[in-house]
């Protein structure tokens, strides 16, 4: 009897060790488990706020009525006081092109350079003596039509605010200063013998200009960008040549010029801003 019992205490410890022995070796079977490693994104480049661009632009002139008047007001057989009437001037098409910096989202300046096909001036002028010539006006008046054509150059240093992105649309407000150039040409009269024949000559006259600008932006791509815009541009005065009086013994008069004051236009604008950075 003790015997038997001894054998049984024998067994029952000899099969807890091999399930302890089964657990330890299962145990070091396992894998070992580490914490996994987490990786810190990489960081995302900032947007480049600031920089330089190029631009092109193309756009239409409609101009004011410039004031026409005789440098000299008794000039020949004018009267007035020298003064045209009923001017007007023609539209004109213009190009342009310029170099810009973005200093942040809100505030950039650029320098524009603009050329503009001539525009076509028109007015009458009363004549005092009605055997030069000059035809009948509507108005009972003996008239004559005055003409010519002004070209305009400009070079303007411009700053802009721009006032923010509303779902893609940036608009914006700008100022400018600069040069203008007016030329003027083909200067003609109806006055069969006003002039005598004798038309003053195109001449060329830089002037102080100034312009306001307001506008949108809308971004094609990272780069380039559309640009729709107004712009109100005063390009100072025009003047032809001097021409002088020829009397009716053939000899010489007064000399005087024909003055355009006043030259400026309401303008649409559409161009293209490229981003160097």
């Amino acid at each position: 009897m003790r015997s038997l019992t001894m054998n049984l205490s024998l067994a029952v410890a000899a099969t807890f060790g091999l399930a302890a022995f089964s657990g330890v070796a299962r145990a070091a079977d396992m894998p070992v488990e580490y914490p996994p490693v987490i990786e810190a994104p990489e960081p995302m480049p900032l947007p480049a706020v600031g920089g330089w661009y190029l631009r092109g632009d193309i756009g239409y002139k409609l101009y004011q009525a410039p004031k026409g008047i005789l440098s000299d007001r008794t000039w020949g057989s004018f009267g007035n006081n020298g003064e045209l009437g009923s001017e007007k001037m023609g539209g004109a098409a213009d190009v342009g092109v310029g170099v810009g910096y973005k200093f942040n989202d809100y505030l950039r300046t650029d320098l524009t350079l603009d050329y503009e096909t001539p525009a076509k001036f028109k007015g009458s002028a009363f004549c005092q003596d009605p055997s030069v010539g000059c035809p009948m006006a509507p108005s009972g008046r003996w008239e004559d039509s005055e003409r010519a054509k002004i070209t305009a150059y400009s070079a303007l240093a411009n700053v802009y605010a721009d006032l923010g992105d509303f779902h893609g649309l940036k608009p914006y407000l700008g100022a400018g200063a600069g040069a203008s150039y007016l030329k003027t040409s083909d200067v003609k009269s109806s006055a069969q013998d006003g002039f005598s024949g004798n038309y003053p000559k195109g001449e060329g006259k830089w002037n102080f200009a100034w312009a306001l600008m307001a506008g949108v932006e809308y971004p094609l791509s990272d780069r380039l960008s559309l640009d729709l815009g107004y712009r109100y541009l005063n390009l100072g005065d025009a003047e032809t040549g001097s021409v002088t009086e020829r009397l009716s013994d053939g000899s010489a008069g007064k000399t005087t010029k024909i003055n355009y004051e006043g030259i400026a236009a309401h303008e649409v604008r559409l161009g293209l801003r490229y981003y160097l950075n």
